[in-house]
């Protein structure tokens, strides 16, 4: 007999760790809708031309391929095998896993564009798959949380998408968090004052990876990619920065990029950006403006956010930015969006390791009421029906069991309270609550039950 799997990078919740979940999901979730955002799902799989030369070179590798159905090889020729897997695929694929929400939403609103009002303001909590290598705070299949609004280039939005990243982490209890923003036209601004204008691609994938490899070996890999020494050289200041207060960076990097209108513009978007912040009254904003910060999606045309738990080793936990011409790949160009995402796995695992869940968040069932034979129903049932009409989860156990069975499955399922009703309970209207945390035994009322059980 085969022993059964899971493919690697994936995982299965049980009962606690999805009600720990679920307390993420409708945390984010309220914050979406409390900013005026509305509900949006898109299928698991889209076609490969829509997700194809939209996530850059290292992107497109990672996309999880779904063989077309039937004998998807029937046709192939031998020339076919010789040509590589980058010809092939096509033929035997035409579809694939989405890679993120936002690429699906750009298509959305572009099949549908007819009947958005725009600005559109959607969220969307759906799973997201990638071919990468499972490690920690990494996985193959994980869900995202994204709120994006198109239709509109005004900074508004960025500003507004710093408040709800704080919004956001504070309810969950992430209090020790840092927020870093950038822009891309800051590093296209980079890429001309180093007199290496137009790579500004290239200088962000190698960018994204400075946490994971140091700045030596991204510096290495400016070279690979064609990067002068000069260049390299000019490179310097961006490693500068350190632990400097916005406004500083600010201030230092308008001097360093003063040569360059694309910085400038990208410059002064980040500093509106944190006005507006400020006009809005956010108070202690954990926000620090990074240059460094490239995000490898090569979407992103504007301002750029990610977040990180701090004092843990997990990567960022949250992550956006604006893009000016995503639907154009789609035949609708100018539309403007800006969106964040939010990784539920990453800061599952923060809140996890830090203990930050509240203990209403793994609770299940608060209360299991205990007939000792089938007479006894007669008042657990309708108890059950109250106590579940005033919010209360509650559950009766099914058979007529030992007592001792029926504790145990109570102490198994983490249940803090039992009622316990036979014939004297029957007769005398009075039930025995058990509290199964201190072994507590009291005799009381059936309305008595749901206030001690809620107290």
């Amino acid at each position: 007999m085969q022993k059964p799997t899971l493919p690697k990078g994936t995982r299965d919740f049980g009962p606690e760790q999805m009600r720990k979940r679920l307390f993420i999901f409708d945390t984010i979730r309220q914050t979406f809708q409390r900013f005026g955002f509305q509900p949006l799902e898109t299928p698991s799989m889209e076609n490969l031309s829509v997700l194809t030369g939209k996530y850059g070179d290292e992107g497109d590798q990672l996309l999880f391929k779904i063989l077309n159905s039937g004998d998807f090889a029937a046709d192939l020729t031998e020339d076919d095998l010789k040509a590589g897997s980058k010809k092939l695929t096509p033929k035997i694929a035409e579809k694939g896993l989405r890679y993120d929400l936002t690429v699906p939403f750009a298509r959305y609103v572009v099949m549908n564009r007819n009947n958005l009002a725009l600005p559109f303001k959607r969220y969307q909590m759906q799973p997201v798959w990638r071919a990468d290598r499972p490690q920690k705070g990494r996985y193959r299949e994980f869900y995202q949380c994204d709120a994006d609004v198109v239709g509109t280039d005004s900074l508004l939005c960025e500003a507004e998408i710093v408040l709800m990243i704080h919004e956001v982490f504070r309810n969950l209890g992430v209090e020790n968090f840092t927020l870093k923003l950038n822009n891309r036209k800051i590093l296209a601004g980079i890429s001309e004052v180093i007199g290496a204008p137009g790579q500004e691609g290239a200088l962000s994938v190698a960018i994204d990876k400075l946490d994971k490899i140091g700045k030596e070996k991204v510096l290495d890999e400016l070279r690979e990619r064609g990067f002068s020494e000069e260049s390299i050289n000019r490179l310097d200041p961006m490693f500068t920065f350190g632990n400097l207060a916005a406004q500083e960076v600010i201030d230092q990097l308008k001097s360093w990029l003063a040569t360059s209108e694309t910085a400038t513009s990208g410059i002064a978007e980040l500093e509106k950006t944190l006005q507006l912040v400020e006009q809005y009254g956010l108070t202690n904003p954990q926000v620090e403006i990074d240059p460094t910060l490239a995000r490898g999606l090569s979407y992103y045309t504007g301002a750029i956010f990610e977040v990180k738990a701090n004092g843990v080793s997990i990567g960022s936990i949250s992550g956006g930015g604006r893009y000016d011409n995503l639907t154009g790949a789609f035949g609708m160009p100018g539309l403007s969006g800006v969106g964040i995402s939010f990784g539920v796995d990453r800061i599952y695992d923060v809140m996890e390791e830090l203990s930050l869940f509240p203990a209403s968040a793994g609770q299940g069932t608060q209360a299991l009421i205990v007939s000792f034979d089938a007479e006894a129903r007669v008042v657990a049932l309708p108890l059950l029906n109250r106590l579940r009409s005033q919010g209360i989860s509650a559950e009766a156990y099914p058979d007529l069991a030992k007592v001792k069975k029926m504790l145990d499955y109570a102490n198994a399922k983490a249940i803090p309270f039992v009622v316990l009703i036979g014939s004297e309970e029957v007769q005398t209207g009075l039930l025995t609550l058990k509290n199964m945390l201190t072994g507590e035994q009291q005799k009381v009322s059936a309305e008595e039950v749901a206030a001690i059980v809620q107290a």
